[in-house]
């Protein structure tokens, strides 16, 4: 198979995978890391406290913390994903590491997170709201931004996701004058 052909197959394989995987919305991400969020969280959680886990909500001598989906953050993992597979010419062992990392440092971040608004809760510190609306709002955003430049750094990305295959497809087809 000559080069040309390869690239235009492993562009539309990789755009196949993130169409697949984005068509039933977050639920896959949310089905893989519900479990791997809410359970370390609680084993953390019960290394101070007398905790129990009924479902997604941890009782903290009976306290319920609810651990919902935007708690998960799928929509964080579903970004990083399609950062990953809209890069070109990465072969598929760097890119399950690429992946692996990304998803790794978000989850331990991420439980890291719910660990500490958790103690601040039970605590009945003033500073849970502030906290966690920083977290919702702001810190959530630069954790996946951090993230993905760590990665670009760590893994010496020298490609842009989307810009540059739409550059390559437009290098190689019949509208460039």
């Amino acid at each position: 198979m000559d080069g040309k052909r390869t690239m235009f197959l492993g562009i539309f394989a990789r755009y196949l995978i993130i169409t697949l995987v984005s068509l039933p919305g977050l639920y896959f991400f949310y089905l893989i890391f519900s479990p791997l969020t809410i359970y370390p969280v609680y084993f953390l959680l019960g290394l101070l406290f007398n905790v129990y886990l009924q479902g997604n909500v941890i009782f903290i001598e009976k306290i319920p913390i609810e651990i919902i989906g935007p708690c998960i953050a799928g929509s964080a993992y579903s970004l990083l994903f399609v950062l990953n597979l809209a890069l070109p010419k990465i072969k598929l062992m760097r890119r399950i590491a690429m992946i692996s990392f990304s998803f790794l440092t978000f989850i331990l971040i991420n439980i890291l997170r719910i660990f500490l608004l958790s103690i601040l809760y039970i605590s009945g510190s003033q500073w849970f709201d502030f906290t966690h609306k920083l977290f919702w709002y702001g810190l959530s955003t630069v954790f996946v931004i951090g993230i993905w430049f760590l990665e670009v750094k760590i893994f010496k990305i020298k490609e842009m996701p989307f810009y540059s295959d739409l550059k390559y497809l437009y290098k190689k087809s019949s509208l460039k004058s």
